[in-house]
């Protein structure tokens, strides 16, 4: 991935974006390939994210990730995006193609990979989602495509569940009978069926946060994941309970692992890109 010679530029665009661990095993990846490129961060603020695109092109940076807040704002200066993504609503990586600009999310591969170490098959699945916003949608989109039976979609306002389920409706036939929207009110009484519990929120990044729901419902048989990259209360608990847990670092590890495969078609160092991550 080199130009004329020359050390290629990749990056993420965010705001803020310097805690972002993407750098870090992104460069160490093209370290362990031999790959003469660097992947640095860029600080965006929302006013000046159609100029950062126009630099991006000028500059023949040759691929970005997107984190908050663009990762909606960025579709609209994009020449051409996944199928994903436009079920999604949302993108988080890009590769430049001498100026013609393709736009993916790879969050949803990120998730699903994750997810699938701890659940191999979900097929038939029931599955407690909490949260309706970007992250939900790339988990509810990877969820529906690997079969699930059931997502109980709970939001502090049903009405913003109520319109990603319409939004989905075009991706499968059976969208109105997998998805059931219901408020955080709601969560007792359908967390006994629910066989995986998936919080998608900020709930929980701060110590102090309330709780979802009630946690010591939460059975030893469940598989509880937060996307959130640290142990959270509700982590905690279903550790406590013995249940099959995981935060966020694999969803972000395989996220940035599928970007990296789309920007230099190479496999990446998985093993590389997780170590750096855990250490």
């Amino acid at each position: 991935m080199e130009l004329n010679g020359q050390t290629a530029v990749y990056g993420i665009i965010g705001y803020p974006v310097k805690h972002s661990k993407s750098p870090t095993f992104q460069t160490k990846a093209f370290q362990h390939l031999n790959i003469n490129a660097v992947y640095l961060p860029f600080e965006v603020k929302p006013e000046d994210l159609e100029k950062a695109i126009q630099g991006i092109k000028a500059l023949s940076i040759k691929g970005f990730n997107i984190t908050v807040p663009h990762k909606e704002e960025v579709i609209k200066y994009l020449d051409e995006v996944s199928p994903e993504v436009e079920y999604i609503g949302a993108c988080n990586t890009v590769v430049n193609i001498d100026g013609y600009l393709k736009g993916y999310n790879t969050d949803a591969y990120g998730f699903i990979t994750g997810l699938k170490e701890l659940e191999p098959s979900l097929e038939g699945k029931k599955v407690l989602v909490i949260g309706a916003g970007g992250a939900s949608r790339a988990v509810i989109y990877s969820l529906i495509k690997e079969g699930v039976d059931k997502i109980y979609l709970a939001n502090r306002t049903i009405q913003k569940a109520e319109k990603l389920k319409l939004d989905f409706l075009p991706l499968s036939k059976f969208v109105q009978q997998i998805i059931q929207p219901i408020t955080l009110d709601q969560i007792d009484n359908y967390l006994p069926e629910s066989e995986i519990i998936v919080n998608t929120t900020s709930v929980g990044l701060k110590e102090n946060d309330p709780h979802l729901f009630d946690y010591s419902k939460i059975n030893k048989n469940q598989t509880v994941v937060d996307i959130i990259y640290k142990q959270t209360p509700l982590l905690k608990v279903a550790q406590e309970k013995g249940c099959k847990w995981q935060d966020g670092l694999p969803m972000l590890l395989y996220q940035g692992a599928k970007a990296f495969q789309i920007w230099t078609g190479k496999e990446p160092p998985i093993d590389i890109m997780e170590e750096v991550l855990k250490s």
